[in-house]
């Protein structure tokens, strides 16, 4: 009985929010709905224009750090530690490459899934790390960007700090639970 109607809540949840949401703003607030959706897609694509340099020029450098050889140079030079601390060195790309992009980062996962599958320690640890990392270059470079802030001050140290602890912990959690 109340898994039905919690499945129908879910199903109609959705739909009355995106009706009920500018009836409500028409009929109680007296808001010219379409003309306020209409000048709000105009700013969403002037901040689109403004943002996609700092896109193009991220999206490049990821593109250069992984043809260049410098992840893989990374990841040698990290090996050993990572090793002797017993991080499986095979989620290691994935984890550096998530501070820069989430997609490539998901790829790199969706690999892991291919050779060692979803449910392996492996495979789960990179699904946790995917979850408690952020694209900390990305965001910086875009949102940054687009607000024009040219001192970050310590927001790189910060993040790669939070990234760092993020993997930490997810390693120590799966290492816990898995």
């Amino acid at each position: 009985m109340i898994r039905d109607l919690v499945n129908a809540a879910s199903s109609w949840i959705v739909p009355l929010l995106i009706l009920g949401v500018p009836l409500y703003a028409f009929a109680a607030k007296r808001i010219r709905v379409y003309e306020s959706f209409i000048e709000g897609a105009k700013e969403g694509f002037e901040i689109g224009v403004r943002i996609m340099p700092y896109l193009v020029a991220i999206l490049v450098a990821i593109g250069m750090f992984r043809a260049s050889g410098a992840m893989d140079w990374l990841v040698w030079i990290l090996q050993p530690m990572v090793a002797w601390a017993g991080f499986p060195v095979e989620a290691l790309p994935s984890s550096l490459m998530r501070s820069l992009s989430g997609s490539a980062a998901f790829a790199m996962s969706s690999e892991i899934f291919k050779i060692y599958g979803p449910d392996s320690f492996i495979g789960r640890l990179v699904s946790v790390i995917q979850g408690s990392t952020e694209t900390t270059f990305y965001i910086m470079a875009v949102y940054f960007g687009c607000v024009a802030v040219r001192k970050t001050r310590y927001t790189l140290a910060a993040s790669l700090i939070t990234d760092l602890s993020g993997i930490v912990a997810a390693f120590i959690i799966c290492s816990l639970l898995f």
